[in-house]
């Protein structure tokens, strides 16, 4: 697959299989994250990659909670791959998505499904988020970007139009 056919055949899934990925195939997405582009090459934003079922669960739960609601937002994914940008880099926001863009190509890449959940800020900016990211041994100020949830999908959502008139020449 090269890059433009996995930009234009990649989906948000949001329902997955309960099957284990190996820790190899999650570094190998982490990496691609890290290899993104970065302002000034500052190369500061970080990939935390949560295998670990509990901590998944409490960022599902931390993450339901700022939208308040008891519904996984994680949609059932049993991985989780969290972007975080030093909060001092005025364009760690630019940065850490970048990092996100790259991951969720290489997930497609490497067979698997992905989305982006949102809400990374907020349970990050809580006691709770900053014990999980000193637990995972994480120093500084970080902010959460986004959550990558990955795993293999259960279905495929179907091909969307690209909306006309979003490119423009001069």
């Amino acid at each position: 697959m090269n890059v433009l056919e996995a930009i234009r055949t990649r989906r948000s899934v949001r329902k997955y299989e309960d099957k284990p990925i190996s820790l190899e195939l999650l570094n190998r997405i982490a990496e691609a994250g890290v290899w993104a582009a970065s302002g000034m090459n500052s190369q500061g934003a970080i990939v935390l990659i949560v295998t670990d079922k509990e901590i998944r669960d409490e960022l599902s739960k931390l993450n339901a909670d700022v939208m308040g609601t008891d519904n996984d937002p994680f949609y059932g994914a049993p991985y989780v791959l969290v972007a975080l940008a030093p909060k001092d880099n005025p364009i760690h926001v630019y940065d850490g998505s970048l990092v996100m863009g790259n991951m969720m190509l290489a997930a497609h890449e490497l067979g698997l499904g992905s989305c982006w959940i949102h809400r990374a800020k907020e349970v990050f900016d809580t006691k709770k988020g900053k014990e999980i990211l000193k637990k995972a041994g994480v120093e500084g100020e970080y902010e959460g970007i986004g959550n990558l949830i990955v795993g293999y999908a259960a279905e495929t959502p179907a091909d969307k139009e690209r909306k006309p008139g979003r490119i423009y020449h001069i």
